[in-house]
């Protein structure tokens, strides 16, 4: 008879854990001062419960280090690095950057077909705004199809590797080959050219892209303010400090070396380790 209220104590007790931190992610990924609900899974939508995507792009930590790490890949290109630099507010507010991204992916991977369509329209006109020259006199433009294949393979590699490591390291060569082909499907919405559509090729694709990829101190001054940007809440920072690392950690080792980054090295297994951790108590949150 004693057992029953420390039982139903206890779980009153997990449930509070569990809302609290629920409310928590919420907060992050929706603005509330723009009326912005959680996007409500669809099977109308682009893909269904039965995709790929569905899978990899539901599971806050390993989208969180895959965006981070996509972050850091795409700053790598000039056009991308000016695009940003000229025409974004990251520095006042990168929180709002990496929300609004964050919420493009949900809308278009869970959002009826009518969301997403909208969500892809108002991206295509937010590009169609985003013009530029680079410091040498190169013009660019966001609506250019070969950058926004850039900007789609990486954060495609970089979400999928994030999943892989922290979620599903068993994950088949098939499974990985569907979420490419299933995602291309945005790129090619967005008006991206030549969208890879395996792991193979994503790959190859990378690799012949390096030689046109940059670093100077514009990147470095990019990266430093979105690996010191502070949290809303301070209780947040050593799960953002460990999400970081884990994304830095996640990068090719090419890529850490033109950032002027290092990984963890002899604490990586305390990463690691520490991200799965995360990553376990937020789907047990949100199971």
């Amino acid at each position: 008879m004693l057992a029953e209220p420390f039982l139903i104590q206890h779980l009153g007790s997990m449930r509070l854990v569990k809302d609290i931190l629920i409310g928590r992610v919420r907060a992050v990924f929706n603005d509330r001062a723009r009326g912005e609900r959680p996007v409500q899974r669809r099977e109308d939508g682009l893909f269904g419960s039965r995709a790929v995507a569905w899978r990899v792009n539901g599971d806050v930590t390993s989208m969180m280090v895959g965006g981070v790490a996509a972050l850091l890949l795409q700053m790598l290109h000039p056009s991308v690095l000016a695009g940003v630099w000229d025409h974004s507010n990251f520095r006042e507010d990168m929180l709002g950057r990496l929300r609004r991204t964050a919420r493009f992916i949900a809308l278009t991977t869970y959002g009826s077909r009518e969301e997403a369509e909208a969500a892809i329209a108002r991206v295509r006109a937010v590009h169609g705004k985003v013009r530029g020259t680079l410091p040498d006199g190169t013009p660019y433009s966001a609506d250019d199809p070969e950058l926004l294949t850039w900007v789609h393979v990486t954060e495609a590699l970089c979400f999928l590797d994030a999943w892989r490591r922290y979620a599903e390291p068993a994950m088949s060569p098939a499974d990985q080959d569907r979420y490419f082909a299933e995602i291309a499907v945005v790129a090619h919405g967005l008006g991206a050219a030549e969208v890879p559509t395996s792991r193979a090729a994503a790959l190859t694709y990378l690799r012949d892209m390096r030689p046109r990829l940059r670093a100077d101190q514009r990147t470095r001054d990019v990266s430093r303010i979105l690996l010191h940007h502070m949290p809303e809440h301070w209780a947040a920072l050593p799960v953002q400090q460990l999400t970081f690392q884990a994304a830095i950690d996640l990068l090719p080792d090419w890529a850490r070396r033109m950032h002027d980054l290092r990984a963890s090295s002899l604490t990586r297994p305390l990463v690691q380790g520490g991200t799965r951790g995360v990553a376990e108590v937020l789907r047990w949150a949100f199971r």
